[in-house]
């Protein structure tokens, strides 16, 4: 509780505990972040996990972007599912998760009954439209694609690299 200080000294304001955060959300949205935080979270499966655990039972959807995939397949929540995440965590599926199955291609999302998962950040505004779909419907989702001006055409193309090499370090596979 209280002011809490992150990566680069971002810091934001926790009013609640994950006990004061009430059990019933229409999406669980987990977002990655720095590495080695994730394979320390991950490691302890401790009260971080747990509460993702424990959220997931009323969820309507349960989903991920970039790397908060690595979070949830390290709670379990991803076994059976196929799923994605950002390019260069893929190799970790593999490695430590092993009832995961990874979508083919490197899809901006992947939606596998209520699970939704992301690819990079850039990726997590497909998806966010997507949830919105699901949650609402067609038009809402439009409404909200033309409001925040959401027509990606980037100045830049290239491919994914095909050489990523899973840079958690986990103590050893969970669960």
């Amino acid at each position: 509780m209280g002011p809490q200080k992150f990566r680069d000294a971002f810091s934001f304001q926790v009013d609640k505990t994950f006990k004061q955060a009430g059990n019933k959300y229409d999406a669980l949205w987990v977002p990655g972040g720095d590495p080695p935080m994730l394979s320390k979270l991950i490691n302890a499966n401790g009260a971080y996990l747990n509460f993702l655990r424990d959220q997931a039972k009323n969820a309507r959807y349960v989903c991920s972007v970039c790397e908060g995939a690595m979070l949830l397949a390290g709670a379990g929540l991803l076994d059976g599912y196929k799923a994605t995440t950002h390019w260069y965590f893929i190799p970790c599926f593999e490695k430590y998760f092993k009832n995961v199955t990874v979508a083919e291609g490197y899809p901006r999302f992947w939606l596998d009954r209520n699970r939704l998962t992301g690819g990079g950040i850039s990726s997590g505004l497909d998806e966010a439209l997507k949830l919105i779909m699901l949650l609402t419907d067609e038009q809402t989702a439009i409404d909200v694609q033309q409001n925040t001006q959401y027509y990606p055409k980037p100045p830049v193309s290239s491919d994914i690299p095909s050489d990523a090499k899973c840079i958690l370090e986990l103590d050893r596979p969970p669960r």
